[in-house]
């Protein structure tokens, strides 16, 4: 089980620390994830040049591998940062975005997950039964599944590769080889602002480069996010998708022991 007062020692960390987090993320996550590391206290750096990668690791913290947007030379650079990440002991982030909708993403996890197995994989039903490999199809970056669903899908995942993974939605499952989280913190409108999904992943990330537990990181990140999203959504000025968007990143950066302790819904 996890506690505000563990999740609440991470954050402290972060903010102490301010630990870089090394995105190899997509365009359309970029703005989104850099403010929001920002406003959680960590530092945001996203480098994608092969020539350049494995130098960033040499400072950084965390590593997040998203293929939302992805190029062979992206494929290639992922490459070098998750085995420079890997010999480094370095946390891994994987965000399988898109998985089971287009050959490219699918031949991109077969080729990056053996180079480095993922430390944290994160995603919606739909891409962790695709990265699976299951028979599951996705709709662009909308998952058309509950995380229930993905399960079994997600067990696989933690047999083979020996990570964490967390199977996002209306409840977040954390599970490894021992423990299963479920957290049902969260608001409506968070799946209407584009790039939220990837949000969650460099939280994690910045959780995982202070907390050594995988687990304990993930599901700390997933929890942030949600109580963060419900603090928005209750905001005077959170009107819909966009000013939710702005409030979201204010309840992050705003946010208090006291906020965990009174919203926290764990099991």
């Amino acid at each position: 089980m996890i506690t505000s007062e563990n999740i609440w020692q991470d954050i402290s960390a972060i903010r102490e620390k301010v630990p870089l987090v090394h995105s190899i993320t997509n365009y359309v996550a970029m703005n989104n994830t850099a403010n929001a590391l920002l406003a959680l206290g960590a530092s945001p750096v996203m480098a994608h040049a092969e020539n350049e990668v494995e130098d960033m690791l040499d400072i950084a913290g965390a590593l997040v591998v998203n293929i939302g947007t992805l190029s062979d030379p992206w494929i290639r650079a992922m490459k070098l940062a998750i085995e420079k990440a890997r010999a480094s002991e370095i946390p891994i982030v994987f965000d399988p975005v898109g998985a089971g909708a287009t050959g490219l993403r699918n031949n991109a996890i077969y080729v990056l997950f053996p180079s480095g197995p993922p430390t944290i994989i994160r995603g919606n039903a739909s891409e962790i039964n695709a990265a699976a490999l299951s028979a599951a199809t996705t709709r662009g970056v909308d998952s058309t599944e509950s995380s229930e669903s993905a399960l079994h899908s997600a067990k696989r995942l933690v047999d083979s590769y020996g990570s964490t993974v967390c199977v996002s939605g209306a409840v977040d499952y954390v599970l490894d080889g021992e423990n299963m989280i479920k957290i049902h913190n969260g608001h409506h409108l968070m799946p209407k602002v584009t790039a939220l999904g990837c949000t969650a992943s460099v939280l994690c990330a910045a959780f995982a480069a202070v907390n050594p537990s995988p687990l304990k990181a993930t599901a700390g990140a997933m929890a942030t996010m949600g109580v963060a999203g419900e603090l928005a959504a209750e905001s005077d000025f959170c009107r819909g998708p966009g000013s939710f968007q702005v409030a979201f990143l204010d309840a992050l950066y705003n946010l208090t022991f006291e906020d965990l302790r009174g919203k926290l819904r764990v099991e």
